[in-house]
Formats: C-alpha cells, sequence, structure tokens
C-alpha cells in the first residue's frame, strides 16, 4: 500500500468515525463509553494521519 493510499485509508476511517459520532449524539440516551471510544479512535486515527504526513501533528483533519 503506498503511502497515498495508506492516507486516503486513514481520512476515509476518520470521517467514518466521525459519522458514527454525530449518529451517537442523535441518540435519545447516547452512550457516554461509546462516545469516548470514538473520540479516543479518531484521535488514534488523526495522530497517525499526521506522524505520516510529517507535520508534526498539524494535520487538517478536524
Amino acid at each position: 500500500m503506498s503511502l497515498k493510499e495508506r492516507m486516503d485509508s486513514l481520512k476515509s476511517k476518520h470521517a467514518f468515525l466521525d459519522t458514527q459520532l454525530h449518529q451517537e449524539g442523535l441518540r435519545p440516551s447516547p452512550s457516554a463509553e461509546e462516545i469516548g471510544r470514538l473520540k479516543r479512535e479518531k484521535l488514534k486515527i488523526k495522530d497517525e494521519i499526521a506522524r505520516l504526513d510529517g507535520n508534526g501533528g498539524s494535520a487538517t483533519i478536524h
């Protein structure tokens, strides 16, 4: 897998987790545990994107 393919894959996973996080927030009783898990996973992916991008954490993903 090339670096570009890996970055694209990570960005796609990040967007998917963002959607899941939004959906969880729309539930009548959102799970704080699930929200925390999703946020931690998003941060882990964002950190990996920044590391691969070589800019030490200033990736453009939010």
